[in-house]
C-alpha cells in the first residue's frame, strides 16, 4: 500500500495507525466548543460545580420619550372698566354710624329715635345694641350694630331724596289690571321696604281726588298706612309733628 507521498506502507503500519486516524476524523466531525464552555469545563473539573455561561442580553433599540408639554398658567380674566370709576360693592360700602338722639327708619315700623347704644350680654354673648323707641307704638326695638345694615335700619332720607319722592306724587297713577289681593300684597311690600320712593308710589296710585271713585275699605287702609309712613319721615325732616306733615302732603296732592 502506498501513502499519499508515494511511500510504501505495510499492512501492519496501517493497523497500528487506524485508531489515531479514527480519533482525528471524530475530532474533525465534532463542532468546536465555545471558549466560555471550555472555561466552564475547566471549573467543573476543578470544583465539581457546573457553571453555565450567561447568554448576552438582546440589544434593545432606545425609544425616544416624548418631550413634556410646556406648562401654561391659567388665564386670569379681569374686568375692564368702561370709562368710569370702579363701583364699590354694597358689602364694602361704609356702614352708617348711628348716634343717640338720631331719627332713624326701620322698614317694618317706620320712623323711630335712637335712645341709646349699649353693650349687653345676651345668651352668653356680648353684643352692641341700638335701642330704638317708637313713641306712637310705645315700643322699644333693640338692633345689633353688626346687623343694622342687613336689617334695613337707615338714617332719614336727605332733603334731595325726599324731594324726589315728592316728585313721584305728581306722576300719573299706574294701576295694574290684576286681582286686588295681589296688588294689595305688592303695596304692603313697598310700604314695609321703608323706601320713601316706593311708599310715594303707593300714595300716588291709591290717592283719590274729588270726582274720582271712592276707595274700598282695604284700599283706604293701605293708603293711610303709606301716608302715615311718608308723613312721619317728612315731620322728622322738617322738625314738626305728624299731623302738620299730613296736612302738607294733602295740600300737595290737591295740586296734582
Amino acid at each position: 500500500m502506498m501513502d499519499p507521498a508515494g511511500t510504501a506502507v505495510s499492512p501492519q503500519d496501517v493497523s497500528a495507525a487506524a485508531p489515531a486516524i479514527a480519533a482525528e476524523l471524530k475530532a474533525a466531525r465534532k463542532p468546536a466548543r465555545p471558549a466560555a464552555r471550555a472555561a466552564a469545563t475547566e471549573t467543573e473539573v476543578k470544583t465539581g460545580a457546573p457553571i453555565e455561561a450567561e447568554a448576552p442580553a438582546p440589544a434593545v433599540a432606545p425609544v425616544a420619550e416624548p418631550a413634556p408639554a410646556p406648562r401654561t398658567e391659567p388665564e386670569i380674566r379681569r374686568p375692564v372698566p368702561h370709562g368710569g370709576p370702579t363701583q364699590i360693592p354694597r358689602a364694602m360700602a361704609k356702614a352708617e354710624i348711628f348716634v343717640e338722639g338720631d331719627h332713624v327708619v326701620y322698614p317694618t315700623h317706620g320712623v323711630g329715635k335712637v335712645e341709646r347704644i349699649a353693650t349687653e350680654e345676651i345668651a352668653g354673648h356680648r353684643l352692641e345694641l341700638i335701642h330704638i323707641t317708637f313713641e306712637e307704638n310705645r315700643m322699644t326695638l333693640r338692633v345689633p350694630v353688626a346687623k343694622a345694615r342687613t336689617a334695613g335700619l337707615r338714617k332719614l332720607a336727605s332733603r334731595k331724596q325726599f324731594d324726589d319722592a315728592m316728585a313721584v306724587l305728581k306722576g300719573r297713577a299706574r294701576i295694574k289690571r290684576t286681582m286686588w289681593s295681589r296688588r294689595a300684597q305688592e303695596y304692603e311690600a313697598k310700604i314695609n321696604s321703608g323706601d320713601p320712593m316706593a311708599i310715594a308710589e303707593v300714595v300716588r296710585d291709591l290717592h283719590r281726588n274729588a270726582g274720582q271713585p271712592d276707595q274700598s275699605f282695604s284700599e283706604r287702609q293701605i293708603y293711610e298706612s303709606a301716608m302715615d309712613r311718608l308723613a312721619a319721615e317728612l315731620a322728622a325732616l322738617d322738625g314738626t309733628d305728624k299731623p302738620t306733615a299730613v296736612t302738607k302732603l294733602g295740600d300737595f296732592l290737591k295740586t296734582v
